[in-house]
């Protein structure tokens, strides 16, 4: 018979610390953690820092080329490198509902720690709770990040006229392998979130000394989004090529089934990059070192013809707005 979390795992007694130790302690080890009382004690070796926090909910909690765990991780640690912040620390908070199986939770652990492993990060403090059934839905994640800012200034508000847009991977797969699951699509294709941690490409570009204008991780929202929020705030007009926009086949077929935009799908590893045409080369030299952003291409451009606007050329010579995505497209993806 499996184990399952019990209320009393989140009863701040001994089955608490069992937990603590002999799951979290096992798999997040590191000299501070195992330091930690109400808080950890932190040295920063700078004092400009980024500080961001994430909550995590998504449904189903295992998904193809991925799980919560790893979601959490990979959303945090990008959240601080589109900042151009080194990720050092961080704080992790699980909700768990009781009757959680055990061995799902550490499986769900051990994808954090190996996602940790691919930046340099460490969790440092912590919180538990556990939920009478049927409180939440099997599991909730918190996770707060502090990073060290390696390169200051990469802002939504620098867009200038004739910058180029670049992204680095297929759009919209995490959002389309969420809906396959959810709804069990059945495709002929191995289909695969793009969920993946983004610093070591960031920091590549930053050794290799390219501008960078502005970064983004195009999670809820997609392409449109970040598009949208940053022709709005640096008031310029974003044209793109729909032709240039990497797009799965599978993405493609759900969208043109159920009526959905790939661009308006969640990512999860795909990051949309602004820098100047003369470092256009290089940015893509760097980006296509990383596996993670191998499949990086230039998909438009900043303009002035309509402030505040994006504008999609299509295949066929026409153009049209992209408007910013309104409502919940699919709830609980992230």
């Amino acid at each position: 018979m499996s184990k399952r979390i019990l209320l009393s795992h989140g009863g701040g007694g001994e089955e608490t610390q069992s937990l603590i130790k002999d799951l979290f302690f096992k798999h997040f080890k590191n000299d501070i953690l195992l330091r930690m009382e109400d808080a950890a004690s932190l040295v920063m070796e700078s004092t400009n820092i980024a500080f961001t926090t994430d909550s995590f909910t998504v449904s189903p909690l295992f998904f193809n080329g991925g799980n919560i765990g790893k979601l959490a991780i990979a959303g945090t640690v990008n959240d601080l490198a589109m900042m151009g912040a080194r990720p050092r620390y961080l704080t992790c908070s699980f909700m768990i509902e009781e009757g959680f199986e055990y061995d799902k939770l550490e499986e769900i652990v051990i994808s954090m720690r190996d996602e940790m492993a691919k930046s340099g990060v460490m969790i440092v403090a912590g919180d538990t709770k556990v939920i009478p059934r049927g409180g939440l839905d099997g599991l909730f994640i918190n996770t707060t990040g502090i990073g060290e800012i390696l390169y200051d200034g990469i802002s939504a508000h620098n867009l200038h006229v004739n910058d180029a847009i670049i992204v680095t991977h297929d759009v919209g797969n995490h959002g389309a392998c969420i809906l396959a699951a959810r709804e069990e699509i059945e495709l002929e294709s191995d289909l695969k979130t793009d969920c993946a941690t983004l610093w070591k490409p960031v920091e590549g570009l930053i050794e290799a000394g390219v501008e960078l204008i502005a970064l983004r991780d195009a999670t809820r929202g997609g392409l449109s989004a970040v598009l949208n929020e940053w022709a709005q705030t640096s008031n310029v007009c974003i044209e793109v090529e729909e032709s240039a926009i990497p797009v799965a086949s599978e993405v493609r077929g759900i969208c043109e089934l159920l009526g959905f935009e790939a661009y308006e799908f969640a990512n999860e590893g795909t990051m949309v990059v602004c820098v100047p045409q003369a470092d256009v080369a290089k940015t893509l030299e760097v980006l296509h070192r990383f596996e993670e952003t191998q499949k990086s291409v230039v998909i438009g451009k900043v303009s002035d013809r309509f402030a505040q606007k994006v504008i999609l050329h299509t295949p066929w010579g026409s153009q049209r707005f992209v408007e910013p995505p309104k409502g919940e497209l699919l709830p609980r993806i992230c």
